[in-house]
């Protein structure tokens, strides 16, 4: 099949190599141009380009769809137009070029977390399932009608790197399944009333507050590892927490964000509903991803020291 691949971040980079992979005719990958990224902040071309740009495929980078950039589209020779995390909207003329239509690679078991960030919700709103949908797009935000979907689990320590990369693959064979039968799919709408959002994320979702239920600070630090992370504060610098779990024991008469105990794995922050979270990854202001243990070695750490939360001022 000839096809028109629109993707961006890595999560769209194993859907176009299956295609290749498939036998498919990739006639033009179109990925948005060329930005800062990194840490020194340099001009970098997008993952989808950089693996794009390996395999000799032909790049168009708009930087937003207009009559010049349509038409770049309206010349070439192609049936479908597959969609994976493009970071755009698609407007109504593209969406009707392709014979097939636009085919959307979504992460999530549509119609729950339509939206920016389906996989980090998920994971901080405690979710035990997850999954893709492979989907037609149509004039709204993931709205369209579905053509196939997998659901997988969520087990309460992964994170949503790692949810990423496994939505990432088994939506890259989905893909695959579902183009090889395309022609004979009958495409089921969605319920809307049963539709939920997925927010892309705010500096605010970042930061730690410790007035929650120890599950739902466990859950939000999943949900932000690898990026963008999640932090707290401590003598006006962040932390990073990037592991932590629910401790097992009660705890009663601490105020939430004060650390109650400290030991061989990390240390305990006692957290809104008599729990405390025991924190294991870290990472300081400034400095490399450390174990808490490692971290005690060098910063003293004492019960009754406490955190700035969620609603308290970073000075």
């Amino acid at each position: 099949m000839k096809i028109v691949f629109m993707g961006t971040p890595d999560f769209a980079v194993p859907t176009l190599g299956a295609l290749l992979k498939a036998g498919h005719e990739v006639v033009s990958v179109v990925t948005q141009p060329d930005r800062k990224r990194g840490r020194g902040k340099s001009i970098r071309p997008s993952p989808v380009k950089s693996y794009a740009l390996k395999h000799g495929l032909n790049i168009i980078q708009p930087e937003c769809f207009e009559a010049g950039s349509i038409s770049q589209l309206t010349e070439l020779e192609f049936e479908v137009i597959v969609v994976v995390a493009y970071g755009k909207i698609l407007p109504e003329e593209i969406l009707n070029i392709p014979k097939y239509g636009c085919i959307n690679v979504h992460a999530s078991v549509l119609p729950k977390y339509r939206g920016a960030a389906p996989i980090h919700r998920a994971i901080i709103n405690g979710e035990t399932e997850s999954g893709v949908t492979i989907m037609q797009l149509d004039k709204g935000m993931d709205t369209g009608p579905m053509l196939n979907q997998e659901k997988v689990s969520i087990s309460d320590t992964m994170t949503a790197g790692e949810l990423h990369d496994h939505l990432a693959q088994i939506g890259a064979e989905l893909l695959v399944k579902t183009l090889e039968c395309l022609p004979d799919l009958v495409p089921k709408v969605q319920v809307s009333s049963l539709a939920t959002y997925a927010a892309m994320l705010t500096k605010e979702d970042e930061c730690l507050d410790w007035e929650q239920k120890a599950n739902n600070v466990v859950n939000r630090i999943r949900g932000m590892n690898p990026w963008p992370g999640a932090y707290t504060i401590l003598d006006n610098k962040r932390i990073k927490i990037h592991q932590a779990q629910v401790f097992p024991f009660t705890i009663r008469n601490s105020c939430p964000g004060t650390i109650v105990e400290t030991n061989n794995r990390g240390f305990v922050v006692a957290a809104g509903d008599e729990k405390g979270v025991l924190v294991t990854m870290l990472q300081p202001e400034g400095k490399q991803k450390m174990s808490a243990a490692d971290f005690l070695r060098g910063y003293v750490l004492s019960p009754g020291t406490k955190f700035k939360s969620g609603g308290e001022k970073h000075a």
